[in-house]
């Protein structure tokens, strides 16, 4: 049963959240984070970036200081403020093309975690794991839920939607054009009708953010083993999540470019797929995939459509229906020779909220000489996976929503 908890959560006044909330760090180029901390002395970006006060990278221990120093300077120059009393807060995001994503930010249990009753589809690298931990114990905090996604609740809808009926804590639009409004929730009564709700819903699964929860769950289990008087309470035990019923989870493919044909001829390559594929040559037509299990293919200026053979693929497990896994088993691997998803060079993904045009241009510029488009996966096929203890090979689904940095702040 979910553990999902109210906390108080570090919050930038009103007047300034706009200014404070920044997307995750590793989404902007150089030139673009410079750019904001120049004119905008509010961002969060200069608390994850110290380096840019004395105008120097800075990494490691070292950067994960500054990272603390910079965060305690906000909360002295009350930027940021903390609620008196534990909270969960209603988050909404409506994006420019009106799609509306609301769940619940709230504080989810690290023994879930490890317990499985938050299950996870996707492999995390172990280096990575352990270098988001030290620094989440250097720095004493985490601004960026992880998202989780719960199966649609009517008791739980139904106190959002009493929620969202009453003006919000913040409104604000970002130059994405996305509207994010937050709500808090502090009544007693509501607070513990969602306890109980969540306390019946027996599995919760990771939409994104692998990395941060097992982060938090290494450091969790570190700071357990060096608490003589743990009890299970202490902020630590937890991690800050944002609950979205399923029915909101909105779920785009990851597009593949592929910088070579492994020494093939055109020709080649196309008779190696035959094995696998019906064919079919669509010339300049645009084409994107219409259902699982279809493939467009761009290749030498001309748009191919590839439908699965299934009388020869077999499906043996959920992992092996996974369009994904089918182009890397089928195409990637053994006609082109990409072993290792994480680590080939050869291969760069576009996800599907960019349009298939821009697979095509990064082609014709000779940049890569294959591109393929996926049919997005599922919210079942993702559940799927996770239930059967399989993971999904990387890049295989880019899920919305995205949500902004340094809005609720979850001190350890």
């Amino acid at each position: 049963m979910a553990k999902i908890l109210p906390f108080k959560a570090v919050r930038p006044t009103r007047d300034k959240v706009s200014l404070v909330a920044s997307r995750s760090y590793q989404s902007y180029t150089a030139n673009e984070r410079d750019s904001r901390m120049d004119y905008n002395p509010y961002s969060f970006l200069h608390i994850v970036n110290p380096g840019y006060k004395y105008h120097k990278e800075i990494s490691g221990e070292e950067r994960y200081k500054l990272v603390r120093n910079r965060y305690l300077e906000f909360k002295e120059d009350e930027i940021f403020v903390q609620d008196d009393t534990p909270c969960y807060y209603v988050y909404k995001i409506v994006n420019r093309e009106q799609e509306s994503f609301c769940g619940i930010v709230a504080a989810t249990s690290a023994e879930d975690y490890e317990n499985n009753v938050i299950k996870i589809h996707e492999d995390t690298l172990q280096h990575r794991e352990n270098t988001f931990k030290e620094y989440l114990k250097t720095v004493g905090f985490n601004a960026e839920p992880v998202l989780l996604t719960y199966p649609d609740n009517n008791t739980i809808e139904k106190i959002i939607d009493q929620t969202t009926a009453f003006r919000s804590e913040y409104e604000f639009t970002t130059t994405y054009r996305d509207t994010h409004y937050l709500w808090k929730i502090d009544d007693q009564t509501s607070i513990e009708t969602i306890q109980k709700a969540f306390s019946k819903v027996k599995t919760i699964y990771i939409a994104d953010g692998h990395h941060r929860s097992a982060s938090s769950y290494l450091l969790a289990k570190d700071l357990k083993e060096n608490n003589p008087q743990h009890t299970g309470e202490e902020p630590y035990n937890h991690f800050m999540s944002y609950l979205i019923p399923e029915s909101d989870l909105k779920i785009y493919e990851f597009n593949r470019l592929v910088k070579d044909l492994n020494s093939l001829t055109k020709e080649e390559f196309l008779i190696r797929l035959d094995e696998w594929f019906r064919i079919e040559n669509r010339g300049i037509e645009v084409y994107k995939p219409s259902k699982p299990h279809h493939f467009s293919m761009y290749l030498d200026g001309e748009f191919y459509s590839l439908y699965l053979r299934k009388t020869i693929y077999k499906f043996d497990n959920a992992l092996e229906e996974l369009d994904a896994q089918i182009l890397y088993q089928t195409v990637l691997k053994p006609i082109l020779g990409i072993l290792d998803l994480r680590t080939d060079t050869r291969i760069e993904y576009s996800h599907g909220k960019n349009d298939i045009i821009s697979v095509k241009s990064k082609i014709d510029n000779n940049e890569y000489q294959v591109g393929f488009g996926l049919f997005p996966a599922s919210v079942i096929q993702m559940k799927k996976i996770a239930d059967a203890g399989l993971k999904m090979p990387p890049k295989s689904t880019y899920i919305e929503p995205k949500l902004r940095s340094g809005i609720t702040i979850y001190e350890f």
